[in-house]
């Protein structure tokens, strides 16, 4: 059995107001093996990237709490280190790439300062090793002339390479884990690609763990080994990645998979929408918090809240829903 490399367990953040906790997720679990990939997908507003912020412990920076819960990483319990342990932690053991790639550089120093700054600070290099280092890991990440690029400064370089940059910034340290929060939504379609191929061969080749966030459904086929669906600071579903997509057990998976376009579709067609949208922080609907918008929503989702609990026969798949028989229902 795969040694989990990350535990998450009940885990529920939170923003301190005058009237109470405004809850941004709520007993949230899930947990990666060494080399998986677990993807987190749902629409904006849902949790997930509250939830890689908790994990890296810069939700403490934003003005959120970890209010209950543990994140367990390698071992090591996350919740109760102080910012000066967690220093040490992440850049080296536990690394992120950021959804905007031009936030997330600093405009005054070249790119290889950057990276190499890394290494200085958690792999004890001299200035020259960690140079080299840093050009080696822009060469591998495909960014050509890495000799020359490592000198430029972010605004100097495309979307795209600055994506690169960050991956290289992150992958620098040899980190255990990965989480990628949305690292391919401000690029274009061609760029997108050429990023998700980068984080495809990295993971085959080096074997680190990824936490991938995605809006993009296609996204988390082609990536991931198991999905998490995420909806109003909860998951809502759990399984792999042929179990999602095949026999989806949740009604708000069933309209994420039906909002795909499809190449069969009659040009001009109307695009399935979920309706409605989701609830804000503190103002989530008694029971079930999906039930406003979903189309097969009974008496008790109106009641009570379902929890995430296994399909028959299938231990790693769960769902939080109370109606039955919802693999019988068309993703088309």
């Amino acid at each position: 059995m795969a040694k989990k490399i990350l535990e998450v367990r009940d885990l529920t953040v939170g923003f301190p107001r005058e009237h109470g906790l405004l809850k941004a997720t709520d007993h949230v679990s899930f947990s990666i093996e060494e080399g998986q990939t677990l993807c987190i997908v749902g629409e904006s507003g849902s949790g997930k990237s509250v939830t890689s912020m908790a994990i890296m412990r810069l939700i403490d920076y934003a003005g959120g709490i970890i209010a209950e819960g543990k994140i367990t990483f390698d071992g090591e319990e996350l919740t109760t280190k102080k910012q000066s342990e967690m220093n040490r932690i992440r850049g080296e053991r536990l690394a992120m790439i950021f959804q905007d790639p031009m936030s997330a550089l600093n405009p005054v120093f070249s790119v290889g300062d950057q990276i190499a700054e890394s290494l200085r600070i958690h792999k004890g290099m001299n200035a020259k090793d960690a140079w080299n280092k840093a050009v080696e890991m822009l060469k591998l990440v495909g960014i050509p002339e890495a000799e020359i690029r490592a000198k430029q400064y972010p605004f100097e370089m495309s979307g795209g390479m600055c994506q690169r940059v960050v991956i290289a910034m992150a992958l620098a340290c040899d980190p255990e884990l990965i989480i990628a929060d949305e690292p391919t939504t401000a690029l274009d379609v061609t760029i997108q690609a050429q990023i998700l191929d980068l984080l495809r061969r990295l993971k085959r080749e080096l074997r680190t763990a990824t936490l991938l966030i995605t809006h993009d459904m296609g996204v988390a086929a082609e990536m991931a080994d198991r999905i998490a669906v995420m909806y109003a600071g909860t998951i809502v579903e759990e399984g792999t990645v042929d179990e999602v997509f095949r026999t989806p057990r949740h009604p708000y998976t069933v309209g994420l998979l039906r909002s795909i376009p499809r190449l069969e579709e009659e040009p001009g067609s109307e695009l399935y929408t979920i309706q409605g949208s989701i609830p804000g922080i503190g103002e989530l609907p008694q029971g079930c918090r999906f039930h406003p918008r979903c189309p097969h929503a009974m008496s008790r989702c109106f009641i009570e809240e379902p929890s995430l609990l296994a399909a028959k026969g299938k231990e790693g798949h769960r769902a939080a829903c109370w109606l039955e028989g919802i693999p019988e229902v068309s993703t088309r």
